[in-house]
């Protein structure tokens, strides 16, 4: 297994101060990772390969076993477990349900938008059980993406007003909610009804720098990067990936940087939390539209990789059909 050096402000919470790629393979831009308590398996997509994938993890970091793919028709955005066995994935025309890997799937929720412009993006389950997706509006010069959740009742548009919809995360208690927009640099925050699941009281979290003008990577300007995916912790931080910024955010639950962590590629798009502790923090990686002069650099781009944390995260929420 590869290792990687990394800083951070708080050693405390990364006390090997190590990175382990635990693929080898890249992916095109893999997401939604999810760590299986029962299983010992972390699960994520790639987008561009249309596939999901998944892998046997022995011990803390280690395994074995080789990565297992399996192949969608469409882009998956993101995918949860189900509760009694399977997984739930969002790919571009709809929600659908899968009982056994590899096996047939089965339309929940058709998808309610046009589908030659936009598709589904980051989402999870909530402490209830219901499925939240957000969307990705493609030509991204409006921001037209949506946060969709599905319960018994069908597909419900929960919030808009969003280009990329990303970063979704709920505090411990539930009782807040985080939501990002890539697009616009920006993680908002909100108050959540738990019978409901419906979000008020929108505020700001915590704004990042907009990418300056004509940027690209090995450009003399700085930029730190947009928010991806994220997840939390059980102290309630939220742990933001930052796309071409190499390196996760650990914010508090008032928006403050509590910690900055240099990650082994330019591209990291979701961290999760898992291991039989929940202490071993796992992202997913992008190589996707990247230059061939980052990606002779960067060759591991794509892979997926962990270390070991101090504070264990949350663990995931199953879908209860």
């Amino acid at each position: 297994m590869a290792k990687h050096r990394l800083t951070g402000h708080n050693a405390r919470m990364n006390p090997e101060h190590v990175w382990t790629a635990i693929t080898t393979a890249p992916d095109g831009l893999s997401e939604s990772p999810f760590w299986h308590p029962q299983e010992h398996r972390l699960y994520w997509v790639d987008i561009p390969g249309r596939r999901l994938a998944r892998l046997l993890i022995q011990g803390q970091m280690q395994s074995q076993a080789p990565v297992e793919y399996w192949p969608m028709a469409e882009e998956p955005g993101c995918i949860a477990p189900v509760q009694g066995g399977g997984l739930i994935v969002a790919l571009r025309d709809g929600i659908y349900q899968g009982t056994a890997w590899g096996g047939p799937l089965q339309l929940l929720a058709a998808a309610p938008y046009d589908t030659t412009k936009m598709r589904f993006n980051d989402g999870k389950c909530d402490a209830q059980g219901r499925f939240w997706a957000g969307t990705l509006y493609e030509p991204k010069d409006q921001a037209l993406g949506q946060l969709y959740m599905l319960d018994a009742q069908g597909l419900h548009a929960m919030q808009g007003g969003v280009t990329t919809a990303n970063g979704l995360a709920w505090a411990p208690d539930g009782r807040a909610a985080y939501w990002s927009d890539t697009a616009a640099h920006r993680v908002r925050a909100f108050d959540v009804d738990l019978a409901s699941g419906h979000f008020s009281g929108e505020r700001l979290f915590h704004q990042m720098t907009p990418k300056p003008a004509a940027w690209a990577w090995g450009s003399d300007a700085p930029y730190a990067g947009r928010p991806d995916g994220a997840a939390m912790d059980a102290e309630g931080c939220y742990w933001s990936a930052q796309y071409e910024g190499q390196r996760l955010l650990r914010l508090s639950p008032t928006g403050q940087i509590m910690t900055e962590v240099t990650t082994p590629v330019p591209c990291p798009t979701m961290p999760c939390f898992g291991g039989p502790d929940l202490q071993t923090l796992f992202i997913t990686t992008s190589r996707q539209g990247r230059s061939p002069q980052e990606l002779t650099q960067y060759p591991q781009a794509g892979c997926v990789f962990a270390m070991r944390v101090a504070v264990p995260g949350l663990g995931v929420n199953f879908y209860q059909a």
